[in-house]
């Protein structure tokens, strides 16, 4: 005769105790600890992040002075050379 609807093989409570026989407090302060070292790497990982953000920043702002003065170095030579008048050259910006 099968057996009626809901009848499984069950685990009884005794038996379950003996699975679950682990120290649940260690577990959960070496758990705590981890946390808490991986928020200090947290911490100083983004203090790094910000650090080269900021050397970022300014390389490319030293960068883009650099290639200012180039170009107003180019144009003041183009200048020169080109022996055209202060106005000449206003009147050619305007577009007159």
């Amino acid at each position: 005769m099968p057996r009626p609807k809901g009848s499984k093989n069950k685990k009884t409570i005794a038996a379950a105790a003996v699975v679950d026989n682990v120290n649940y407090d260690e577990k959960i302060a070496a758990i705590e600890a981890e946390i808490a070292a991986l928020n200090d790497q947290l911490k100083e990982k983004k203090a790094e992040l910000k650090a080269a953000q900021k050397g970022k920043a300014n390389a490319e702002a030293a960068a883009l002075a650099k290639k200012v003065e180039e170009d107003k170095a180019a144009l003041l030579k183009a200048f020169e050379n080109s022996g055209k008048t202060v106005d000449d050259i206003v009147a050619f910006i305007k577009g007159e």
